[in-house]
């Protein structure tokens, strides 16, 4: 859905008072309220820097311009498009993405620069990188365009920016190569790149029938996807896991023409709740369905993407996984099919602030004919998850959804052993379970008395397939993000140091192989998993006269998992320390079961460790 629509005469006509249009119909027709810096970038971008970028008879005056073209429902929107006809009688589109930036500097992340971005200087993407990968969805995922194979190209102009030693460094080349910058005083070099893409107007119906145009993913993105998944091995379905899949497909055609679902899938760690929402999308994706894995963890999402962009683009797989707030702007039904992963992460508000839209459950289920929720109540780590079954259910009767309940029971990630986690649960106090008949035969649990043996460990068992990692509970501050050369986590009676993994990889940390040397959190693996894991637990989970108590005081102050505690405790102090009491055994459940083969544990209370040792099966 785009803002505005002109020809290339009208825009100069209009460029005077240009923000006010554009302000005018981003509300009225996405809906999208308009703050005092969008609008003045929009007068210094539109009504001044592009004004006189087309003020020349080298652009066509036929050609069409549109402004804010919202993609796929998404929350991005596209700063400026042109379309005409290129030299050889074909439709052209060229994107043109906007900077107001002045000073940028080199970012330590991938594919990235620092600027001034939202208040203040942060990491952003690359405006090379962000063309491009506009340009990729929709080539994509624009019905119109890749079936008509229109030419589309694009470009960034940073138009207050006159220095280009950063944007167009060396490391930046092949994206440069696709998607050049231009940098004020390269007017000249921006019209050419235009002119040579747009030879001739055609007025507005090229944009016209691409905002027309439905959105599913191309036969070649469905083919591609589904040729990496297919067939191996750790994507295989077992049982109910099968069943639950095929709910899922048909769920998901029957609500094209019929009645809103919602399926809502409860599992535990390993119950196959990632496996069966990858195979699922590609499913889907295969079908040619606008359906997305959405999960509210950075972790999942940039480990699938890792995986999956060395056969196929970054941008183009990025197009497959979102973030759970990104549907605050999303049209009703305008995807087929959201696919939630670790449902119970899921917020009330999103935004770095926590500010923009209402809930996220109820943004999901309006924006998709079908949701779909898997979940594991017994996985909320902070004080901010609100992902609940009943509440999910709610919701979705609101919308006037088809509600189904499904259950994934069996456990296929510790060693197939439903029992580990069955003694897991009971050892933690969350279940009362001693039904179970776990065997370290079946699955290699082992209590360490030394955080050094057991790190020196977990090495070892790494160098054979780099799938086995160190984590904590998050008990020792991060002091390493303002001095790398200082160890987060320090435990003086062994000489044991080691550093928080939680910038220097991202969210890829868990398949990084020099990331077996650091040591990750909940906020890192949740969601994932690795054939060994080492926990080191801290002091917020003690044991006290032989009863295992939590101790919220003891998490590290740069943890934001208990923020809301301290405010809570001074209303209500019983219901606050049940809540962080829940959330403390929930985290450490989680770090526990992250591995499929093995489990090592630490415990820096040696009482703690006692209670263990005495809880372990004979």
């Amino acid at each position: 859905m785009l803002a505005y629509l002109a020809t290339k005469d009208q825009f100069l006509l209009d460029a005077p008072t240009i923000e006010d249009i554009v302000k005018n119909e981003v509300k009225r027709k996405l809906g999208h309220n308009v703050g005092d810096a969008e609008y003045s970038s929009w007068r210094n971008s539109l009504g001044n820097a592009m004004y006189h970028a087309m003020n020349t008879p080298e652009i066509h005056g036929d050609a069409g311009v549109a402004i804010e073209y919202r993609v796929n429902g998404r929350a991005f929107r596209i700063d400026f498009m042109l379309s005409g006809k290129n030299a050889a009688g074909e439709e052209s589109l060229v994107i043109i993405e906007l900077k107001q930036w002045t000073d940028i500097e080199f970012s330590d992340l991938a594919e990235h620069v620092r600027a001034y971005v939202g208040g203040g200087v942060r990491d952003a993407p690359h405006p090379s990188y962000q063309a491009w990968s506009y340009l990729s969805h929709l080539k994509m995922y624009n019905e119109y365009i890749y079936d008509t194979k229109v030419s589309v190209n694009a470009c960034a102009y940073l138009h207050n920016c006159d220095d280009e030693t950063v944007v167009s460094a060396s490391r930046y080349e092949e994206k440069l190569r696709e998607v050049p910058v231009f940098i004020k005083g390269q007017i000249e070099q921006l019209r050419s790149m235009i002119s040579a893409n747009i030879e001739e107007g055609s007025g507005t119906g090229l944009l016209e029938r691409i905002d027309a145009a439905v959105i599913r993913p191309s036969q070649q993105l469905a083919d591609a996807v589904g040729s990496m998944l297919k067939g191996h091995e750790e994507f295989v379905l077992l049982d109910e896991q099968k069943t639950v899949l095929e709910k899922i497909v048909k769920a998901a055609n029957d609500s094209l023409t019929g009645q809103k679902r919602a399926l809502v899938i409860n599992g535990g760690p390993g119950t196959g709740k990632s496996v069966i929402s990858i195979n699922a999308l590609v499913r889907l994706t295969g079908q040619r369905l606008n359906a997305r894995y959405v999960t509210p963890n950075a972790a999942p999402r940039a480990v699938f993407e890792a995986k999956l962009k060395k056969i196929f683009g970054k941008a183009d797989i990025r197009s497959l996984f979102s973030g759970s707030g990104s549907f605050t702007e999303s049209a009703s039904e305008s995807f087929d099919t959201l696919i939630v992963d670790e449902a119970h992460r899921l917020k009330m508000k999103s935004g770095m602030f926590r500010n923009l839209g209402e809930n996220q459950v109820k943004e999901i289920i309006e924006s998709a004919h079908t949701s779909v929720f898997f979940i594991d109540e017994a996985q909320k780590v902070t004080w901010a998850d609100v992902g609940e079954i009943l509440m999910i259910e709610e919701q979705a009767g609101l919308a006037g959804a088809r509600i189904e309940r499904l259950e994934l029971t069996s456990q296929f990630r510790c060693g197939g052993s439903d029992d580990y986690m069955a003694w897991l649960d009971e050892v933690l106090g969350l279940h009362a379970d001693t039904a179970h008949y776990f065997s370290r035969d079946k699955f290699d649990f082992q209590i360490f008395d030394s955080p050094t043996d057991l790190h020196k460990t977990i090495k070892e068992k790494n160098r054979l397939n780099n799938k086995s990692r160190v984590v904590a509970g998050y008990c020792w501050d991060w002091i390493s993000k303002n001095n790398p050369n200082l160890s987060d986590i320090t435990i003086d009676d062994f000489g044991y140091k080691a550093t928080w993994n939680l910038t220097s990889d991202g969210s890829e940390w868990i398949i990084s192989p020099k990331s077996v040397n650091e040591v990750g959190c909940i906020h890192t693996c949740q969601g994932l998993e690795v054939d060994y894991i080492g926990v080191i637990i801290g002091r917020d989970l003690i044991c006290i006269d032989g009863v295992l108590v939590t101790d919220p005081s003891a998490r590290a102050k740069t943890d934001k998992s208990l923020a809301g505690y301290k405010k809570e405790f001074k209303i209500d102090q019983i219901s606050a320390d049940i809540k962080a009491d829940e959330i403390i055994r929930n985290t450490y459940r989680t770090l526990m079961s992250r591995g499929m083969k093995g489990c090592y544990v630490y415990f820096v209370d040696p009482a703690t460790a006692e209670y263990f040792k005495k809880m372990m099966p004979s």
